[in-house]
Order: structure tokens, then sequence, then C-alpha cells
């Protein structure tokens, strides 16, 4: 496996990568439409909405419909917490986190909207982190690459020196467009010479020891 030299920052996806989160957003737009009883998604919005924005997600699912704002306005007030317990936390993320901790930046960008500081928060996850950026912290979401200049722009760092760790064509898009380094994490048809399975496979791909 080729092996990254200077970086001083590794991002994040969420969905994906930290979790696996499938379940949890087919339950949870699910629910948006059962409460305007519309049927459930079909396998092609289920792939939408897993790599789009909430908002984005909402205005795909209800399009032609009088509840998009309605729904809009509902998730946003909405106790989000049972459909955490659907997420899956990554095996080894933990261990990993805690080893970079102290040699690297940490940070998320993420599509997710007001449920990623639950998420964190839940799973014992917001310590690692140094700054999470969502689809309310930018005017662009992924796959614009705003999310990502925003937290080299928090390091002080160039695009080089900064890895990101995405599972979908939106991640990649969005590492391309900001010039940063892209490991696809259990997606082998993404263009990128670094491809994992397992997270642990990060720290080869940094170069450090476990610890």
């Amino acid at each position: 496996m080729n092996t990254l030299k200077k970086i001083s920052a590794v991002i994040f996806d969420c969905d994906g990568v930290m979790f696996d989160s499938r379940q949890a957003n087919i339950n949870f737009y699910n629910h948006l439409l059962e409460r305007f009883r519309l049927p459930p998604m079909t396998a092609d919005k289920v792939d939408f909405v897993h790599m789009h924005t909430a908002d984005e997600s909402v205005r795909y699912l209800f399009e032609g419909t009088p509840f998009v704002e309605e729904t809009q306005s509902y998730r946003m007030e909405m106790d989000y917490w049972p459909f955490i317990n659907d997420m899956i936390i990554e095996p080894g993320l933990k261990v990993l986190l805690g080893g970079l901790a102290s040699r690297f930046g940490l940070a998320i960008a993420t599509n997710r909207s007001n449920t990623i500081g639950d998420v964190l928060d839940f799973f014992g996850l917001a310590e690692f982190f140094d700054i999470v950026v969502s689809s309310l912290d930018v005017e662009k979401p992924k796959p614009h690459p705003e999310a990502v200049f925003k937290i080299l722009d928090f390091f002080q760092i160039r695009p080089a020196q900064s890895l990101y760790v995405g599972d979908s064509q939106v991640d990649y898009e969005t590492a391309k467009a900001a010039g940063v380094h892209f490991v696809s994490y259990r997606n082998e048809e993404l263009e990128t010479p670094w491809k994992i399975e397992h997270l642990l496979e990060i720290r080869d791909i940094l170069g450090v020891s476990a610890q």
C-alpha cells in the first residue's frame, strides 16, 4: 500500500465511513413519508438520501407534493435519538481515532445537518475531533469543496497536507475539487490509489504504527 507523508490532518465523512447508517436513514426518511401517508422509499431513493443532505433529500422525496416545507420544519424539530439507535459504529473507529488524535488534526466533513452533534455525543466521539463541518455550516454542501476548505483554513494547511476518507462518489468529487488526498472506504469503483476495507488500514497509509 502506498504511504503518504507530510499529512497534518485526516478528514472523515460520517455516513458509510464512521457508521453504517443505511438502516437509520431508511427508518428516518420512511418515518417522514409515513407521517404524510406517502409510500416508503424505493431502492434508488435510499441510495440518494444516503449521499445527500437532509434538505436535498426531503425536496427529492416530496417533490410534487404540498408537504415539502412542512416536512423540513418537522425534521428540524423532531427527536432524532430513536434513529441513532439504528446506527452501527464502524469496527476499529475508536481505536483509530485514539491513535491518530495526538499526531494529526481530526475533522468531519458531512452532509448531515442538525443531527451530527447528537450522533457524536451518543457514541462518545465528539472529543476526538477538532472541527466538524455539517451542511448547516456551509452555503454549498458536498460535492462542493467548501466544507473541506473550511477545515483546511481551520488547520491552516495546504490541500496536499490532508487526507479525506469517504465511501461515495459525492465524497470522491469533494476531495478532487478540494485537491486533497482521498481514501476510498469499501468502494472499489472510486478512482484513487488508496482503497481500504477496514478503517485501521488508514494507519498504514499514514505510515504510523499501532499504539
